[in-house]
């Protein structure tokens, strides 16, 4: 794997878990703006032909 499928799914990792926290933590804005930035990485994974997997959140 290269630096940028580790990187990316690195970065999914940690947008669904920062969206998981927000979920839990009712803050309806973050939830908003997590789910954006995930959006946006699995997107661009798309683009590259990174498989991302099932989502978890």
């Amino acid at each position: 794997m290269d630096a940028f499928t580790a990187g990316l799914l690195q970065r999914i990792r940690t947008t669904e878990s920062d969206l998981s926290r927000a979920r839990d933590e009712g803050d309806d804005f973050l939830v908003e703006v997590e789910q954006s930035e995930l959006d946006d990485l699995r997107r661009l994974a798309a683009e590259h032909g990174v498989e991302v997997g099932v989502a978890r959140v």
